[in-house]
């Protein structure tokens, strides 16, 4: 009998050992010098700590920074005591860096000094701040133009193999969605595949199918940017970053799900340019708009806008304050997030964690001495009493509530305990709105109403005490959708609001100390001939502006 010496199977056996042996090395050496030890083998790496300390650098000193948050490095080194290494953290902290030393093998620095060919091509993350303003990037904003632009890009990559192309596809969904103006970003894990879907105008929309391992890569780096925790998977996570395009910086909310085949990940693109409207562009007809004008004038009391998430509210909220906005006022909000960064204001963002909430906010503000307070929410009582307090003290308050409608303000805020003979005296103006898709004016096209659709404009038409707001309208035409290249053929591009309002007169004020029901509002409001915003949007519908599908998509037409 022969024994067969494999000598392949050997040489295996032996670097293991050396490597073992290697490792045990440097975690006596972590012991001996009371470092904490690492194995860059099995842990992940920030390539953008690279940029720290340079290649040729990095090799020669045997250093090999693996992580940055903030200014904060982590540094893996093999010895504490080389005068080099002294001398390279010393000028880390000139340069305002914190060094945290671990100690590692050096088949553990030859793993991330490999790294090093990866970085030309990556983003830079600083500390949450993902910096996409190279011109390749500039270029791919300008160049994106639809959907499916954004689908073929990807594509493309996908079918690469370099190492960084999750960067590059990461880069493309972003940069994608900013040029075609998505709110939200979703990557849905699902059995077999991943879905992207970019929400356009408050719909979701199908770009593309991801496989499970660029899924996986694609949460790996997003949590990395979102400074979230990569081995945490069965719970939810909350995080954000910034993109620095050219002059403009874009705030971008991560929130991670755990779900069945993995954890599903929108990213919400808060874009300054999408949400700087001006109070005459957000779709308020003219009466309505005079209204609002005067009720902005009033040194004291508040403005409530109310409506569900995502419906506008914050928008028009902003739109009054750049409206009233002089260098004589002092105004100071307090949000959750901060959406749109206005001069001259003092912004104040809710940290929840921290104990900085919306109530505690407020009452910081008020010893600020303010003109004009914007509160992002009033969800308790003791928010509200002290918002409606503020208004009745001379302050101008803006903020917003969640009900359905104009008239449910009245009855939720007593509902929070404030006594109904304050408010109307604290509230100016109560008002509701929501957004709907405007008709793409490049491929829409007029349409008949059918006998459904017309019993239902005739209805919300006939409803209209005030039949001004009806003049030089075509009442038996409409517009429907077509879609183009121009729309990503959706038929719709860009969105308006439908807006009511109540005014807080002698016969509000009558019904509110009864604890009325938001139908006895509408009634006693009915006299102030304010379009609702079923009204509103019939008007919108015969003006060619949207849909009446579009509408019953929003609201209820026929109850």
């Amino acid at each position: 009998m022969s024994i067969k010496f494999n000598e392949d199977k050997q040489k295996i056996k032996l670097k293991e050992l050396r490597e073992q042996e290697e490792e045990g090395l440097a975690q006596m050496m972590s012991q001996k010098y009371r470092l904490p030890y690492i194995d860059l083998s099995i842990s992940p790496v920030n390539i953008d700590a690279l940029r720290i300390i340079k290649e040729k650098e990095a090799r020669e000193i045997e250093v090999a920074p693996f992580n940055i948050i903030n200014k904060k490095v982590s540094i893996a080194i093999i010895s504490p005591n080389n005068n080099k290494t002294i001398a390279l953290i010393e000028d880390l902290k000139d340069r305002g860096y914190v060094p945290f030393l671990f100690m590692a093998s050096k088949q553990s620095l030859e793993k991330v000094w490999n790294r090093y060919k990866d970085l030309s091509y990556s983003m830079e993350t600083k500390g949450g701040s993902l910096d996409i303003a190279n011109e390749e990037i500039q270029d791919l904003v300008k160049s994106v133009k639809s959907a499916n632009d954004v689908k073929k890009s990807i594509e493309i990559v996908l079918n690469q193999k370099k190492s960084y192309r999750i960067s590059k596809i990461l880069e493309i969904i972003l940069a994608g969605a900013i040029s075609i103006n998505a709110s939200d970003i979703h990557i849905e894990p699902e059995e077999k595949l991943a879905k992207l879907r970019y929400r356009l105008d408050g719909v979701l929309n199908d770009i593309l199918e991801l496989d499970h391992t660029t899924y996986e890569l694609l949460l790996s780096r997003i949590k990395l940017i979102s400074n979230l925790k990569l081995n945490i998977k069965e719970k939810a996570q909350d995080g954000r970053f910034s993109i620095k395009l050219g002059d403009m910086e874009i705030e971008i909310r991560t929130s991670l799900l755990p779900g069945g085949y993995g954890e599903s990940i929108v990213l919400r693109v808060l874009n300054p340019n999408a949400i700087s409207v001006s109070l005459e562009n957000l779709g308020i007809n003219k009466k309505l708009l005079n209204i609002i004008a005067n009720e902005l004038k009033k040194p004291n009391g508040m403005v409530l806008n109310t409506g569900p998430t995502g419906s506008g509210k914050t928008t028009t909220l902003y739109a009054f304050l750049k409206k009233i906005q002089t260098p004589g006022i002092k105004m100071i909000t307090i949000e959750n997030p901060i959406e749109y960064h206005l001069k001259g204001v003092v912004q104040t963002q809710v940290e929840e964690e921290k104990g900085y909430t919306f109530l505690e906010g407020l009452r910081s503000s008020l010893r600020q001495d303010p003109d004009v307070i914007m509160v992002g929410e009033i969800r308790d009582e003791e928010t509200a009493e002290i918002a409606v307090n503020a208004a009745l003290t001379g302050h101008l308050v803006f903020s917003t509530l969640h009900t359905n409608n104009a008239a449910g303000t009245f009855p939720r805020l007593i509902d929070l305990g404030v006594n109904s003979k304050v408010i109307t005296s604290a509230i100016n103006i109560a008002m509701a709105q929501r957004l709907i898709r405007k008709l793409c004016n490049k491929c829409k096209k007029k349409a008949v109403l059918r006998e459904k659709e017309n019993k239902i404009i005739k209805k919300i038409t006939d409803s209209i005490s005030d039949k001004n707001y009806l003049k030089d309208l075509d009442t038996t035409n409409i517009f429907e959708t077509v879609g183009c290249a121009e729309c990503n053929f959706t038929g719709f591009k860009g969105r308006t609001g439908i807006f009511e309002a109540i005014l807080t007169d002698e016969k509000i004020e009558e019904v509110v100390n009864k604890n009325p029901s938001e139908r006895e509002v509408n009634k006693a409001a009915e006299s102030q001939n304010i379009l609702n915003m079923k009204q509103d949007g019939v008007i919108k519908i015969l003006r060619g502006i949207t849909s009446i599908d579009e509408l019953g998509r929003v609201i209820d037409l026929e109850e």
